[in-house]
């Protein structure tokens, strides 16, 4: 059974390895994504809505939309073909999508069309700059490997609060903020206290903090709206993949179909009882309120207080992103493609037809 770090080389093979995207990268940051991707025919690792729309995001720079719930798509205009990893949209015409190579990319349409905010190139100089004027030789020779290494760390995650707050992260302790809406941004970092760079996987807001999982049982929260993270006391060695917030519940899920819980804002956590090995990659909270997560191989959990409920299996397999439409049909992103799946009792917040 794959780790969802193995699951990424896998992509990466599958879809033009990282090193060979560095190698290619003026080529790569600089040619549209190829016309005519069904949506069968990509693999997909993002989802989102954009006030009705549905958009999903994937390899080799893919943008599918969706405006009936995901009956049907249509693929967008992008300007990179290099993969997507995430999207998020604050409204029905403003978000963002990040990916490989440090790129970063912005729409104000809805998912039509989309620019280029960011690169790994432009990354590795703003870090660097960043840290000459902080004058940590540490933090320099850090920057100064980033510039030499080429754009091949992947964004993973990103948040964002509102059209101009944000933050993307990704592989090695990359992080950046943005105040205004991502025509600039400032390297983070420093403010992390995650000394020994590891992977950041996901980052969401709860209950007035914001909180950031990754590698290695990696848990991150700022109390003071992000300017600085603090490590909490962790759980779970192994890594965390995804985070859900529900109101004053915080989730933290991942290895080994590993889910944890916490009330208090990540100073307790309390394990869920799960029913599965395979690693839980996307969560949602459901159109009835209750909270899902998905496991890479389709196993559909609902969680029940301290444990984790099975309500169903999506087929396909090598899952990445869910999310539901408002008919309460579940959509799976992942190797195969998108997939929307028929209303049945047995998964969690379906509606009848």
């Amino acid at each position: 059974m794959k780790t969802l770090c193995q699951w990424l080389v896998m992509l990466a093979v599958l879809f033009g390895p990282l090193a060979v995207q560095a190698q290619l990268r003026p080529a790569v940051l600089d040619t549209p994504a190829l016309d005519g991707i069904g949506s069968d025919r990509s693999a997909i690792l993002g989802l989102a809505r954009a006030g009705s729309r549905l958009v999903a995001v994937g390899a080799r720079g893919v943008v599918l939309l969706s405006d009936d719930e995901g009956r049907h798509w249509r693929q967008a205009r992008v300007p990179v073909s290099s993969s997507l990893t995430a999207v998020q949209f604050v409204d029905a015409e403003h978000g963002w999508a990040v990916g490989h190579l440090g790129v970063v990319l912005y729409s104000e349409d809805g998912g039509q069309t989309w620019s280029r905010q960011l690169d790994g190139q432009q990354l590795a100089q703003l870090a660097l700059r960043a840290a000459q004027a902080e004058g940590s030789p540490q933090r320099v020779q850090e920057a100064e490997r980033l510039v030499a290494d080429g754009p091949d760390k992947p964004w993973l995650d990103l948040y964002f609060q509102d059209r101009q707050n944000g933050f993307v992260i990704g592989a090695y302790n990359l992080i950046l903020r943005t105040r205004d809406g991502g025509r600039s941004w400032a390297p983070w970092m420093g403010h992390l206290d995650n000394p020994e760079g590891l992977h950041l996987y996901a980052m969401r807001a709860a209950d007035g903090a914001l909180f950031i999982a990754g590698e290695r049982g990696l848990l991150l929260r700022s109390r003071d709206d992000g300017e600085s993270f603090q490590a909490l006391a962790s759980p779970y060695a192994g890594s965390f993949f995804g985070l859900l917030a529900q109101g004053q519940q915080v989730l933290a899920f991942g290895l080994r179909g590993n889910a944890w819980r916490s009330l208090d804002q990540g100073e307790h956590w309390q394990a869920l009882a799960s029913p599965v090995q395979a690693s839980l990659v996307a969560g949602l909270t459901a159109n009835d309120g209750q909270a899902l997560l998905l496991s890479q191989e389709g196993e559909l959990l609902r969680v029940e207080g301290a444990q984790l409920v099975p309500a169903g299996r999506l087929p396909g397999g090598a899952f990445a992103s869910l999310l539901q439409a408002a008919d309460g049909r579940l959509i799976g992103g992942g190797l195969g493609g998108l997939q929307r799946y028929p209303n049945d009792p047995a998964l969690a917040g379906a509606q009848s037809q």
